[in-house]
């Protein structure tokens, strides 16, 4: 790809960015609400419920890299070359956004609230993996893909503050306790969705769309029968955990989105039983957070492009706001301590403010990943990397919430009650914050480790750009030679057709 052809302006990001109106705001409205839907209008218990969430995972295991791995080789298809290999799949789950809907009726049973979502599970694969590619392959500029990222989780957190306060708005027209607040909420958000997933449509290319008419085209493998292919995908999800720069981003991606996911559930039943406050204070309470992470989000864009501060040390400022946060509201439930309510707003304003980085900067650091991958395996492999990375996102959400769900039907949870059991309330307490903050500490000790910097970045793609030119690997000076080896995990020998790329590549892995 010639970057210059095309730039990347804030028009254009934008577009980019509303499809994560979805990816964020699709999530947090059902980490949020889903549970206490399920279990309060539609008749399940917390286990049935849980068990929706662990089948999902289940079929989303082979889902999202099977779709990554479709949309490498889709540009192979007549549909692939005439729409796109990534785009063709957002013009498609378009109109099938208002599916999300269905999610959302009381009263149906539990086969049909299996089904409806895991009808979301496969829309969210077919939007998410191959829109994630896109970053990387619209620009491979670095401020260009900041942009894209910070606006896109601009939008995200913009999705995150319509979930919990767009319920909220309902409720004073529907009244607290009607389930056809959640309906209402579904449509509205289907319709977004929808509007949102065509206007990327629309707004983004690929790169093929302005590589030089003079470049020969990619290589692409495509022969090969079935088995061949699964075999394939199987190597390739593996070989993305062989980048040391992306299994340090997973474990903090994972733990600190699962962190969250684990928060988000149980939330509402702090307030609501804990806190002795009706479900209309939570969407008040973080509909302040979400519209905090709004411009939150814009400094840490700015802070990190302006100020050239490191993702880890931007990561850390964010773990410490949630660190304090998780303190304050462990000391007010414990002493019982009556807050004014504009004290108690100020803390979910620091929590609006940590989430915001939390969220962004693992998103940020993604688009650069399949540059460090290419250094090893001479390829650009965004759909696998796509692929495993909403693989990991939605089994956090899933995996989190069925953990909850059987934490508080063994703590002695009832479903519908006013009042809980100690037992449950001391669970609550448990999961909210003592499970958050022990995840979160995790991902605060591997930002020590974790050494992409725009420095080390700028170093990897002028390296890159110097061997595919053809220069002598041997002339390759000392401080190039041990920043790839901190990002990949390999020495400088080893890569570029080396015994590491061999080892990525499958090469040694004859497919039959």
């Amino acid at each position: 790809m010639k970057p210059t052809e095309r730039r990347v302006g804030y028009g254009t990001a934008i577009g980019y960015g509303v499809t994560d109106l979805f990816g964020g705001g699709a999530f947090a409205v059902i980490g949020t609400w889903l549970l206490f839907f399920y279990t309060m209008y539609c008749g399940l218990t917390v286990l049935e419920a849980g068990s929706i969430f662990a089948i999902a995972r289940v079929i989303d295991a082979v889902l999202s890299p099977i779709m990554g791995y479709i949309t490498d080789h889709f540009g192979n298809t007549w549909l692939g070359k005439r729409f796109g290999r990534r785009r063709f799949f957002l013009l498609l789950s378009s109109p099938l956004m208002f599916l999300y809907a269905l999610v959302w009726i009381k009263d149906m049973g539990y086969w049909y609230y299996l089904g409806t979502y895991l009808s979301i599970e496969l829309l969210s694969a077919m939007v998410l993996v191959p829109w994630e590619t896109l970053a990387a392959e619209m620009t491979n500029r670095f401020g260009e893909r900041t942009r894209l990222a910070g606006v896109r989780m601009i939008c995200s957190q913009l999705g995150g503050f319509l979930a919990v306060s767009v319920p909220g708005v309902i409720m004073m027209f529907t009244g607290k306790d009607n389930p056809m607040t959640y309906t209402y909420t579904g449509m509205f958000f289907a319709t977004v969705f929808c509007i949102a997933v065509f206007t990327t449509w629309l707004c983004t290319w690929e790169a093929k769309d302005v590589r030089d008419p003079d470049e020969p085209e990619p290589e692409m493998e495509t022969g090969g029968n079935l088995w061949h292919h699964l075999k394939r995908l199987v190597l390739d999800f593996i070989s993305s955990f062989n980048i040391r720069m992306f299994r340090q981003h997973i474990i903090i991606y994972i733990a600190s989105f699962t962190a969250m996911d684990v928060f988000g559930a149980v939330f509402t039943y702090y307030v609501v039983y804990g806190l002795n406050q009706d479900v209309g204070a939570v969407s008040g309470y973080l509909s302040v957070a979400a519209f905090v992470s709004v411009p939150s989000t814009v400094f840490y864009m700015m802070v990190m492009e302006r100020l050239n501060l490191s993702p880890s040390a931007a990561l850390r400022i964010a773990y410490g706001c949630i660190f304090i946060v998780l303190a304050v509201l462990f000391y007010i439930y414990i002493t019982r301590t009556s807050v004014p309510l504009i004290l108690f707003t100020s803390i979910f304003v620091i929590l609006g403010f940590g989430r915001s980085g939390l969220y962004y900067i693992p998103w940020n650091i993604y688009s650069f990943i399949p540059d460090v991958d290419e250094i090893v395996t001479k390829k650009r492999r965004e759909g696998i990397f796509a692929g495993v990375m909403v693989f990991t996102r939605k089994s956090t959400v899933a995996i989190a919430i069925m953990i909850v769900g059987l934490v508080l039907e063994e703590c002695g949870f009832v479903k519908g009650q006013g009042a809980q059991p100690v037992s449950a309330l001391h669970a609550i307490i448990g999961l909210m914050i003592f499970a958050t903050g022990a995840l979160l500490a995790i991902s605060f000790y591997m930002t020590f480790k974790f050494k992409l910097t725009r420095d080390t970045h700028k170093i990897l793609i002028k390296e890159t750009a110097r061997l595919k030119l053809g220069g002598a690997q041997e002339d390759c000076d000392e401080t190039a030679r041990k920043v790839i080896k901190d990002l990949t995990g390999y020495e400088y020998n080893e890569v570029w057709g080396g015994s590491a790329t061999r080892k990525t590549t499958r090469e040694k892995l004859a497919i039959e």
